[in-house]
């Protein structure tokens, strides 16, 4: 079999060092696809370990499963892991989050958004013993719910906090301070809808807000970005409609 030639595709990466007192600049590194996997996280790899050692990303399970490698890949919010090469073009441009401070080079900060996260006590809360299996000790061993309910969760309890869709989200963009973003409002709507929590009138009374929630002008640039397949836009809307229903009740 004749001996496959070079494939070079050059990737154009977002490059800041927090103690240099330059600003960020854009590197260009060539890469040959013939010797690269097919993903542009393998890329990103090859060019740390083989041709600049201070690239500096996030990443963990390459499996799109720990939501680490979340960047901008050639204008869509994406995880590295699960963003193929694209073999027919000759650039691929590759920055950080957008609207979010940079530790460095590709990694954001992601302080505040886990500070939106914790905010909506996202764990079951339950005070009754109705559906619970209880050891002899009094340890709880679980949380019985219908197949029915449990079926709700589908598409929210996948998320894995990758930041994407917020970051693709305008109003997130000039309110990341108040706004809560469709990652968390998801995700907090994820435990309304839980059969087991009991605590939902407390969650909707917290995000009855016109900024927490009500800054989503539904854009869905939330769904459109999801590297999952979610669509945090819906549970958004489902979110609203139990605020008003319990407003009205």
């Amino acid at each position: 079999m004749p001996k496959q030639g070079k494939r070079i595709k050059y990737f154009q990466i977002y490059r800041w060092d927090p103690d240099q007192s330059s600003r960020p600049t854009i590197a260009t590194y060539p890469v040959d696809l013939s010797t690269c996997g097919p993903m542009v996280l393998d890329a990103l790899l090859k060019i740390k370990n083989e041709m600049d050692s201070t690239l500096t990303f996030r990443r963990s399970c390459r499996e799109g499963i720990c939501g680490s490698c979340a960047m901008n890949i050639d204008g869509a919010n994406t995880l590295a892991c699960l963003a193929r090469i694209d073999p027919a073009t000759a650039k691929s441009k590759i920055y950080p989050l957008p609207h979010m401070y940079v530790v460095k080079d590709l990694v954001p900060d992601m302080t505040n958004f886990y500070a939106q996260y914790k905010s909506i006590e996202p764990w079951l809360q339950k005070d009754s013993m109705e559906n619970k299996v209880v050891d002899p000790d009094g340890t709880v061993k679980e949380n019985f719910m219908n197949k029915a309910d449990r079926a709700l969760l589908d598409g929210m309890y996948e998320c894995i906090l990758c930041a994407c869709c917020s970051t693709s989200c305008p109003s997130y963009w000039w309110n990341s301070e108040k706004y809560l973003g469709p990652a968390v409002l998801m995700q907090a709507y994820r435990w309304i809808a839980d059969s087991r929590d009991e605590k939902a009138k407390k969650r909707l009374e917290y995000l009855d807000d016109s900024y927490k929630t009500y800054r989503c002008h539904t854009i869905m640039n939330c769904t459109k970005t999801c590297p999952k397949g979610l669509n945090p836009g819906l549970a958004i809307a489902k979110l609203k409609k139990r605020i008003a229903t319990s407003a009205l009740a």
